[in-house]
């Protein structure tokens, strides 16, 4: 095993010259007064040991990334169902498009761009109110971390409902589609309110570990998905995780990811460990840009790719 905290300290020192690079994420209200020189990094093994570096625990705006935590808990409600509704392809377009949608008749391309993941809150919303799924969405990502102190960002929930005029139309267009059982202001609601879970890099590279130990929680030994169903899903992240930067991604990292507008990203190396990057500046394709950076040269120090 490579010395991952001699690792993750070099990167550190050879990233923190260029921190402050990219664009911070402004059409979210709030995400806009984030330092953009900040910068966290957690390696989480699979035997447990924590590697971490910079602003590793200070909480941020995790926004898409809790796009696997939804799709988790929507495929342990409703198994492959779920694919009748959202589709497993790479995009090729805006995280955001309206123009993809339209051509395939209110059926997102995939779980994780904007139409897809609020699909997949519609679909976890199922037998629940609004506040419960929340509260359901709340609980699992407080299990899968081990920490009680997670919680949602009411300031962020807020400025998302204010401003989210996109994600209104898109839910409105699937809604005319038939593709939406529940009512548009509902499962917006919870798609807002998960996006706006806050973490810490270390809780995030714990909430994620179970995709590193085919679906089970190392430590506990409990079963959070089968071992077949984790590598699915870190399929799903490897091939659209990154938006129209995943095949970019996959090429210079080789890792399942998945990236959110607040700079964070959540790395899958699997067998080995889940690592958290978080730098709020964001390249043109929207994901992190000194966290990309940070996995590349992270992928580069272990050897750890899907590819070997």
């Amino acid at each position: 095993m490579p010395n991952l905290q001699a690792i993750v300290d070099e990167i550190y020192a050879r990233l923190r010259p260029r921190l402050g690079e990219g664009k911070v994420a402004d059409y979210i209200p709030q995400l806009a007064h984030v330092d953009p020189k900040t910068f966290g990094m957690a390696v989480v093994t699979v035997d447990g040991a924590v590697h971490t570096a910079g602003d590793f625990d200070v909480p941020f705006s995790i926004q898409s990334i809790s796009k696997v935590f939804t799709l988790t808990l929507a495929l342990g409600k409703h198994g492959e169902t779920t694919w009748n509704r959202v589709g497993r392809e790479p995009s090729g377009t805006a995280f955001n498009s309206i123009v993809q949608l339209e051509q395939e008749e209110g059926k997102p391309r995939n779980p994780f761009i904007n139409a897809g993941a609020i699909a997949v809150s519609d679909l976890v919303l199922a037998g629940h109110t609004p506040r419960e799924a929340i509260g359901e969405i709340v609980r699992f990502v407080r299990y899968l971390a081990d920490d009680e102190s997670i919680a949602i960002d009411p300031a962020v929930a807020k400025s998302e409902e204010a401003t989210g005029y996109r994600n209104f139309a898109l839910a409105n267009f699937m809604r005319s589609f038939g593709k939406l059982d529940h009512p548009v202001e509902h499962v917006l609601g919870v798609y807002f309110h998960h996006c706006a879970l806050a973490m810490t890099c270390t809780q995030l590279a714990r909430s994620g570990l179970f995709l590193a130990a085919g679906g089970r929680i190392p430590g506990t030994g409990h079963t959070v998905v089968s071992r077949q169903r984790a590598r699915r899903i870190n399929a799903l992240m490897l091939t659209c995780g990154h938006y129209d930067g995943s095949g970019d991604f996959a090429y210079h990292v080789g890792l399942p990811g998945k990236s959110g507008v607040g700079g964070g990203i959540l790395a899958v190396a699997p067998g080995r460990a889940s690592v958290a990057v978080w730098s709020p500046g964001l390249n043109h394709n929207g994901n992190s840009l000194i966290g990309s950076l940070a996995l590349e040269m992270l992928a580069n120090r272990t050897g750890w790719s899907v590819f070997e």
